[in-house]
């Protein structure tokens, strides 16, 4: 059987630096090249700008659970809908220390503290403070997730040592409106502005699987690419159906298209850590080792990410140990 003309015309050869100019042409085109191909370009761009034998390991901690009034329709935490996840309330700081502190003894270098709140309330934030500045102080570079920021919130977590603020775009531009309906893809944008003007670093990605055609995976990518500064966290989650959510009978993305999605954002945002986020529970060593190999260079470590499951500590070093891979040193964003 002849294979299809791929129209590869629209690729610029890969710069030295990072672009922020990319079309959504010009993306849709790279998910065209030939598997192999593609995969070997993100391979000599990972190698430019970072150690392919090195992991960043991050560990994730829901600290308040559940009661979301958002409708997105992956997540167990919302209370539109009825799943097994039961609301709890947000934690206190010295417990969210301890297992900070667990964590990093476990290997993490990353700690990310996430709660199911459509935005942060001001009563909220000297809790939240106090926990950030006490994972800060193990020496561990910090996260955070908790919805929609005001510009004096992100100024407020910045001063308390927040390194990073979560706040995925989800998918494309196109496509969003079928995921969610409680925040505009403006909403989502306008935090980011946010926490870039407060000095904070961006960790933003998105989900496969939920729906959604190559093109709105090409539209993510391109929204990411073409961002004032690239994420400096990039987190690609391979969708967990949850039973009770709309998006709880999705079919699976195939193994190959997840490291499409890898080797592209690796080619679109160079500098990012780009990280393999939920999924990982369902994915072969073998798969993850390609991801790896397209640019991957961070995982989400611990038996659990937020309220889905994931693979556990000796699941994780064994992969290390048979890719001879090894954790990243650890580092402190200023």
């Amino acid at each position: 059987m002849n294979a299809p003309i791929i129209n590869t015309s629209a690729i610029r050869p890969v710069p030295a630096e990072p672009r922020h100019d990319w079309t959504l042409e010009e993306v849709e085109a790279l998910f065209e090249v030939p598997f192999t191909d593609l995969v070997f370009r993100a391979a000599v761009v990972h190698r430019r700008w970072f150690d392919p034998c090195e992991l960043q390991l991050s560990q994730l901690l829901s600290v308040k659970t559940g009661g979301c009034p958002e409708n997105c329709g992956y997540c167990s935490q919302s209370q539109h809908f009825k799943t097994a996840t039961k609301a709890s309330k947000l934690m206190e700081a010295e417990a969210v220390i301890s297992a900070a502190a667990q964590a990093k003894a476990a290997g993490a270098q990353r700690f990310c503290m996430g709660a199911a709140w459509r935005d942060v309330k001001d009563r909220d934030l000297p809790k939240v403070a106090a926990m950030i500045s006490g994972v800060k102080a193990l020496g561990l570079e910090t996260c955070a997730t908790l919805g929609m920021l005001t510009p004096d919130q992100a100024k407020a977590l910045k001063a308390a040592g927040l390194d990073f603020y979560n706040h995925n775009l989800d998918t494309g531009p196109d496509y969003y409106d079928q995921v969610v309906t409680t925040r505009t893809y403006q909403d989502r944008l306008d935090t980011l502005k946010a926490v870039r003007d407060a000095g904070m670093s961006t960790c933003c990605g998105g989900i496969v699987g939920m729906g959604e055609t190559r093109r709105d995976r090409a539209g993510l990518l391109h929204q990411l690419a073409t961002l004032p500064s690239h994420p400096e966290s990039l987190p690609i989650n391979d969708l967990m159906p949850i039973p009770g959510t709309p998006l709880g009978g999705s079919q699976p993305v195939d193994g190959l298209e997840f490291v499409r999605m890898i080797a592209v954002a690796r080619l679109v945002c160079p500098k990012s850590m780009v990280r393999i986020a939920a999924g990982r529970e369902h994915m072969s060593q073998e798969l993850q080792a390609m991801c790896f190999l397209a640019g991957a260079n961070s995982i989400f470590v611990g038996a659990r990410l937020l309220t889905t499951d994931n693979p556990g500590r000796n699941a994780d070093e064994a992969l290390l140990a048979n890719l001879k891979m090894r954790p990243m040193a650890m580092t402190q964003v200023s």
